[in-house]
């Protein structure tokens, strides 16, 4: 087997395309997709209120952070409705199950990895704390905090968003392992900066909007991103070389 999975050349503005794709899929499965959506909104309200109850504006902040972070672990159902409309198949939530526990091995270690990095963030986001004056309201010292915090966190956010734009698409796609998807997702993400920047905007974009609705938006936001994400992987990574997971569905009758 290759080392990693060559990837194709994409246009500036393919983003744009894989966002109209996921929109299709999204009203293909609108149950399902909505059932992920609804579901991630209502414990973005309950950790917003979590947040804000016992840890205040800072804790709410690193709550947010921590959502980037294993936002691509929880998107793997969605990967799988993708795959089942791809196939010609109507989705169905056991068969998404099914393939989440078929990929256990490699989900777990990538959800090990992004923890570890979240706490790496975390500990990060406690010293930038630091050159915070607390009880301060002054409109420099925020803008100050923000301006640190961001350059911390867009460093951790450009490790995790370059690791897991294709991996976990792939390993849903086909029989590999997390290591190779990784490298395979790093090597698209670094041979294609134009459109990768532009997808990483979009789903910059998203979630802003997302959470200026009060997580209302997440509900539709979450999945259209999740699909387009499968369609991106289609579009950026030939990963032939590595045989498809069986699908041992039968075909619908209904």
């Amino acid at each position: 087997m290759p080392f990693v999975a060559p990837c194709r050349r994409l246009e500036t503005l393919a983003p744009i395309s894989w966002l109209a794709c996921g929109w299709e899929d999204f009203k293909r499965a609108p149950v399902q997709s909505l059932t992920f959506g609804v579901s991630l909104m209502v414990v973005s309200w309950l950790l917003a209120w979590a947040a804000w109850t016992f840890g205040g504006f800072f804790v709410l902040i690193g709550l947010v952070s921590g959502f980037i972070f294993v936002g691509p672990v929880m998107a793997l159902l969605l990967y799988s409705v993708s795959r089942q409309l791809e196939l010609g198949r109507r989705p169905k939530l056991a068969h998404c199950l099914f393939e989440g526990r078929r990929n256990v091995a490699n989900e777990a270690l990538m959800g090990l990895v992004l923890m570890v990095v979240l706490l790496i963030w975390a500990r990060a986001a406690s010293m930038v704390h630091v050159f915070f004056p607390v009880g301060s309201g002054a409109i420099e010292d925020i803008l100050l905090f923000l301006a640190i915090g961001s350059v911390v966190g867009s460093v951790f956010a450009l490790i995790i968003f370059s690791a897991t734009a294709f991996s976990l698409p792939m390993i849903t796609d086909r029989q590999t392992d997390m290591i190779t998807a990784v490298i395979t997702s790093v090597n698209a993400v670094l041979r294609n900066k134009p459109a990768m920047a532009v997808w990483a905007a979009i789903i910059v974009l998203g979630l802003l909007i997302g959470f200026l609705t009060a997580f209302l938006g997440l509900a539709v936001i979450l999945p259209v991103i999740g699909y387009a994400t499968w369609h991106g992987y289609r579009d950026a990574i030939d990963a032939s070389a590595w045989p498809p997971h069986p699908d041992p569905r039968r075909p619908s009758t209904s």
